[in-house]
């Protein structure tokens, strides 16, 4: 294999790793023994364990980007918002992508740098959504709420859970997740303004 092609094997095991154990929790030695490798040319390939999943966190933030910039090429405004509602659902289906990002989340108070990764992809995020959809900023932070309930839900594995209270988060996960039903809220709440708008007299 070429070193590119060991680079790509050592982050597909990374994800693995790291979404099951955090930063702090993975050593390099389970990642390199995943990904078949030695440790000592894990180091070669990444320098250090930080280095390591910065790269990890950010090819799988270019994979949420990805998916929700695919879902909404050709749409715009509340079709456009549907859609990257229906993506992120998806990427449920591959939950460690989700659980990364939480530990980035974790790790980030104790190093600029992972916060740093972090910020990018809610910049790049908040600026897709925003020029795809023209929505608020309110209904903006609306939508990366449930995106995060969501994150949360995948980490604790609550749509297994049968009791109400926790089917209540997401009342129709099978085909229509949380995030989906967030993307519907604004849009009827956006009507319920406009009907308002129109019965106040001028």
């Amino acid at each position: 294999m070429t070193a590119s092609e060991r680079r790509t094997a050592v982050l597909a095991a990374a994800i693995t790793e790291f979404a099951r154990s955090g930063y702090a929790g993975t050593s390099t030695d389970a990642i390199a023994t995943r990904a078949g490798i030695s440790q000592p040319y894990l180091f070669r390939l990444f320098g250090t364990k930080k280095e390591l999943f910065i790269a990890t966190y950010g090819l799988v933030s270019d994979r949420i980007i990805a998916a929700m910039t695919r879902a909404t090429t050709g749409l715009h405004g509340e079709d456009a918002l549907e859609a990257m509602g229906v993506a992120y659902s998806e990427l449920l289906q591959d939950p460690e992508l989700l659980q990364v990002q939480l530990h980035g989340f974790a790790a980030a108070p104790g190093d600029a740098d992972v916060a740093a990764t972090c910020r990018r992809t809610f910049e790049v995020l908040w600026q897709l959504v925003d020029e795809r959809t023209g929505i608020s900023d309110e209904e903006i932070r609306q939508f990366f709420a449930m995106g995060m309930m969501m994150n949360v839900m995948s980490a604790i594995d609550l749509l297994s859970v049968p009791e109400r209270w926790a089917q209540s988060f997401c009342p129709h996960p099978e085909k229509i997740t949380a995030i989906m039903a967030a993307s519907r809220a604004i849009k009827d709440q956006r009507i319920a303004e406009l009907v308002l708008a129109e019965e106040v007299p001028a």
